[in-house]
């Protein structure tokens, strides 16, 4: 897996001040992406040992609220396998911070299903039991929206994940004003 970046004082991808891993590779391209660059698979930096070790570094601060996953596209199988230790051990390390993910997909339509079946796949079951907050949806131009707050179009919602698993069906985020 690659990143694009990542961002070691975050505001504007998820509540309070964040760190922001920008992965590469995305199918989605959607019009007027933000991030073009992070399309291709092997765009940026190869993420390793190091990098991991630099993001928990990063998150051991009083003041971060958390990480927010990013691209490119996060769900991506092969994104999903490099970041499915990292919010493991996100998680396991700072139980007091949550982890927001942004990806194209609907998780109704695309991930729920899947994480429902008997036989889920465990790196995405995995990575779904350590996500608080998916930003879900393709981001489409002509929906877009300054007033929105961390998404860019009004297509994209802001959604439970402990909730909407446990209830089998999406419930957004009540805790963005």
């Amino acid at each position: 897996m690659n990143y694009a970046d990542i961002k070691e004082i975050d505001i504007q991808d998820g509540l309070g001040v964040r760190v922001g891993v920008y992965v590469s590779g995305c199918h989605f391209h959607c019009k007027g992406c933000h991030n073009k660059e992070a399309w291709d698979f092997n765009y940026g930096k190869e993420y390793n040992q190091e990098t991991e070790e630099h993001i928990m570094n990063l998150l051991n601060k009083d003041y971060i609220a958390g990480l927010s996953l990013l691209g490119g596209e996060p769900l991506e199988k092969t994104n999903q396998q490099g970041l499915y230790p990292l919010v493991k051990k996100v998680k396991e390390t700072y139980k007091n911070k949550n982890i927001w993910c942004y990806t194209g997909y609907n998780f109704e339509k695309d991930i729920l299903p899947k994480l429902l079946e008997q036989n889920c796949d465990p790196t995405l079951k995995g990575t779904f039991e350590n996500i608080d907050v998916l930003v879900d949806g393709e981001f489409i131009e002509e929906q877009k929206s300054k007033m929105l707050k961390f998404r860019g179009s009004s297509n994209q919602r802001i959604i439970d994940v402990p909730k909407s698993i446990s209830e089998k069906r999406v419930v957004l985020y009540d805790k963005v004003v």
